[in-house]
């Protein structure tokens, strides 16, 4: 599979030859392995929404302290929202953002600024230029990654259909 099949639609190029690439899956379980906290930028209370989908998952599945940010809400799932990423309280460590690409440069300098390790754009989120920026401010970045089904797929409950089939495994279940 060439890198072109998974950029998706709606993708900020460079003008440049791609000056990124995507870390290799042994990369991200290595990513993830070392995460402590997962920072949601562009969470939502709507259920329908995937950032709520995954701030689900990551709180009943996972050992991630979880945050949440969106100014326009005060708690989420029984915990507090943060109207930016400055008002995180202790260190960043990965921030996932569900966020549209026009927004994606200046999020990616509060992220810098905040000291966060990783930038971890959602599906269907690509923009080249901001990994270009975060790459050099000396962050990790993955793009049109899912945390939810990337963690799931390490951990063992990830299904061809996106969910835990319950299957019992004598496989050595890797932790993320």
């Amino acid at each position: 599979m060439s890198l072109e099949t998974t950029v998706p639609a709606g993708a900020v190029r460079s003008e440049s030859p791609l000056s990124w690439s995507p870390p290799t899956a042994r990369d991200r379980l290595a990513l993830l392995s070392r995460t402590k906290s997962v920072t949601i930028v562009g969470a939502s209370d709507n259920p329908a929404r995937p950032s709520y989908f995954v701030a689900t998952y990551l709180l009943s599945s996972s050992d991630y302290e979880v945050n949440f940010v969106n100014p326009r809400l005060s708690s989420l799932l029984g915990r507090p929202v943060y109207p930016s990423l400055a008002d995180v309280p202790g260190e960043l460590d990965l921030v996932s953002v569900f966020r549209k690409h026009s927004d994606l440069p200046e999020v990616a300098e509060d992220v810098i600024k905040a000291g966060a390790r990783t930038l971890w754009l959602q599906l269907g989120l690509w923009h080249e230029p901001v990994a270009r920026r975060a790459s050099e401010a000396g962050l990790d970045v993955v793009m049109n990654r899912c945390v939810k089904i990337e963690h799931a797929r390490f951990a063992g409950g990830l299904h061809l259909a996106g969910f835990n089939t319950g299957v019992i495994s004598s496989r050595r279940r890797l932790k993320p």
